[in-house]
């Protein structure tokens, strides 16, 4: 896999501070439909909210969005994503209220549940040690997940010859981050977008995985010990997909791994507090 500021396979360069911005974040979305998956907390929500702030019309869903702070603009849809009629349902719903769909960002995420058991903290612990439950989590609730939901977005996506998937991914797919299931799962959810992104090019169709920096979500907040100078918004992401998806040439991206602090600088937009988080690269992480 090449360096993350190049198109992987495609030779040219990605978003990043060596290419100048030719696109800008489009100043409304209004008339897109977006589908935030995962969206009950952190990057999903801050996701849809971003989506949200620039015209779209967002369906965010999670097990218990019904009980998070989101705005009542946001349509909310309780999803269980490892249930597939309740993600039957979902696209249903979405496509009887609206009739198209233009983005899908896949969220939703299992795994993290139960870091300490039986008094130990499990994360870090060699593969032979890991309980099975979390590999059956990550796989089920992410990488399983992205797929139905993608294949239930493309069916809309491919009909209308347009729209964009955004997988949210991770540097773990590249590098061994703690925990070799995650590793492994992001890893899947990157091949996802490279093959599906085959599958949908000559559809209209655009696929990208997104590797936000360090995010501060209400778990990476509430741990203390991070350092937070170079940290991210949640929201910061939703500006990234904003620019993805008013770009009238973003199937050049198709197929891509594509980091939020690189887009920004690409599209000229900066994070909600006006700082720009420097990107990462392979090496800092």
């Amino acid at each position: 896999m090449r360096q993350l500021h190049q198109r992987l396979g495609h030779g040219e360069t990605s978003p990043g501070p060596d290419r100048p911005s030719t696109t800008r974040v489009p100043d409304s979305l209004t008339g897109r439909v977006a589908l935030v998956t995962g969206a009950s907390r952190g990057v999903g929500r801050g996701i849809a909210r971003g989506l949200l702030r620039i015209g779209a019309t967002v369906y965010a869903s999670g097990r218990s969005i019904d009980r998070v702070d989101l705005d009542d603009r946001i349509v909310r849809v309780a999803c269980d994503h490892t249930d597939d009629e309740a993600v039957a349902r979902l696209f249903r719903r979405v496509e009887t209220d609206r009739g198209r769909l233009d983005v899908l960002v896949n969220n939703a995420w299992g795994g993290y549940e139960r870091m300490v058991e039986g008094g130990k903290f499990t994360w870090p612990e060699p593969f032979w040690e890991q309980p099975a439950w979390r590999w059956d989590a990550m796989m089920n609730a992410g990488v399983r997940a992205a797929f139905l939901a993608s294949q239930r977005a493309a069916r809309m996506m491919v009909a209308q010859r347009s729209g964009l998937i955004v997988n949210v991914s991770h540097w773990a797919a590249q590098k061994r981050i703690g925990n070799a299931i995650y590793g492994v799962a992001k890893a899947a959810t990157d091949k996802l977008t490279a093959d599906t992104a085959v599958e949908l090019r000559e559809h209209g169709v655009t696929v990208v995985s997104l590797y936000p920096g360090l995010v501060r979500t209400e778990a990476v907040l509430a741990a203390g010990f991070f350092d937070l100078s170079n940290s991210e918004s949640p929201e910061f992401q939703g500006r990234a997909v904003a620019a993805l998806a008013g770009d009238p040439r973003v199937e050049r991206w198709t197929g891509q791994v594509l980091v939020t602090a690189a887009l920004a600088e690409h599209y000229g937009f900066a994070d909600v507090d006006g700082k720009s988080p420097r990107p990462l690269t392979l090496a800092d992480v």
